[in-house]
């Protein structure tokens, strides 16, 4: 289930899937360049998406004056510049490790951290280089979130009406079941990594593909099921009639 290394000499190393399919290191590099990429704009985008909520609940009468379709469209780009700025100056310092030795990866992918520690070269600067960029991504769009929704509960709470309150948390519970399934993965896996070095393969290759796969395949159920179209035919592929 795992990945083997191999690099000899000179010599451009091979990632070999139980030692039968080959993928080249570049093209390792570019699945990193992609799985780490869009990881980061997702992060990105989840952020945008807290002050979207923070916009419509705290300040309703400006929504369409401060998110215009122009600002919309250069927070797009901002968070995919955002995003690749990161992760290259990352995976070029990758590039220039040494790997001398055959081993096994714990993942069925190329993850940045697991590739890392093959190497025999010093990864001191990768990994904290690699600190600093999560922490400014990631790290960094988490408090903001947590920071939103601090304001958010704040304003929600000053609403008299039981009612409105209740619309008000119930406009944000698809964008929190979104946060919670992205970051509970990520922490996971941070914390195998971490604390976990001496698990079961298994146990890596796991968490790995929970937080490669949960996330895609939840969210669109997440969002999807709010939408009364939707629930209905869901409801009717089932033969269970909705109330």
């Amino acid at each position: 289930s795992g990945f083997v290394l191999l690099h000899g000499g000179n010599c451009v190393g091979h990632l070999l899937v139980q030692c039968s399919r080959e993928i080249s290191f570049d093209a390792c590099i570019g699945q990193m360049f992609f799985i780490h990429g869009f990881t980061f704009m997702e992060s990105s985008v989840l952020l945008v998406m807290a002050f979207d909520r923070f916009i419509a609940i705290c300040n309703p009468l400006r929504y369409a004056m401060i998110l215009t379709n122009s600002r919309i469209i250069a927070v797009g780009f901002a968070i995919v510049i955002r995003g690749t700025a990161a992760l290259v100056p990352l995976l070029l310092l990758l590039k220039r490790l040494s790997f001398c030795r055959s081993h096994v990866l714990h993942h069925s992918y190329c993850f940045h951290p697991d590739v890392m520690k093959l190497s025999c070269s010093d990864t001191k600067i990768n990994s904290a280089f690699g600190l600093v960029t999560v922490i400014s991504t990631a790290g960094l769009d988490s408090v903001l979130i947590l920071l939103s929704y601090v304001l958010i509960i704040h304003s929600v709470l000053c609403i008299a009406s039981k009612e409105e309150r209740k619309k008000a948390f119930g406009t944000c519970v698809s964008h929190l079941s979104a946060v919670a399934i992205f970051y509970i993965p990520m922490i996971s896996l941070s914390l195998v990594h971490r604390f976990a070095k001496h698990a079961p393969p298994f146990v890596h290759t796991l968490v790995a593909n929970v937080y490669l796969l949960i996330p895609p395949v939840m969210n669109p159920i997440i969002y999807s099921v709010k939408t009364k179209q939707i629930r209905k035919a869901m409801f009717k592929a089932f033969f269970i009639k909705p109330s």
